[in-house]
């Protein structure tokens, strides 16, 4: 059995509100997304270049907003305490405080979003 070249190859955070959703990603992760029409659904997705795995903010009526279930980590530039100042002031909740992982990975964060997700944030320094 072989490694896969990338486990996650796309990920999707649902929105309610699309535009709310996608203010609130740029102002959080200090970026701005590139909003898109995907087969009549609007999807806004954030800048990445390959290897990188790409993802997007949609809108999709089979899609709800969830705060228990799978957890993307965004990366947090330039440490998980800038990301989580923006978060709070976009209108994003900080949820737990800034965690330091072990082996030198770096630490991570959560918050909710406008829509009601919970994800996660990841850097390598926080300071």
């Amino acid at each position: 059995m072989s490694a896969l070249p990338k486990l996650v190859a796309w990920f999707e955070i649902p929105s309610v509100d699309f535009e709310r959703a996608v203010r609130f990603y740029e102002a959080a992760l200090d970026t701005t997304l590139n909003r898109q029409d995907f087969g009549g659904q609007p999807i806004a997705v954030f800048g990445y270049e390959e290897p990188a795995t790409g993802g997007a903010i949609v809108h999709s009526p089979s899609m709800t907003p969830a705060a228990d279930g799978v957890i993307v980590y965004l990366n947090a530039q330039p440490t998980v305490d800038a990301a989580l100042a923006r978060i709070e002031r976009a209108g994003g909740k900080t949820d737990g405080p800034v965690i330091k992982l072990p082996q030198d990975i770096g630490y991570i964060a959560f918050f909710t979003d406008t829509e009601g997700n919970r994800v996660g944030l990841h850097s390598l320094t926080n300071g």
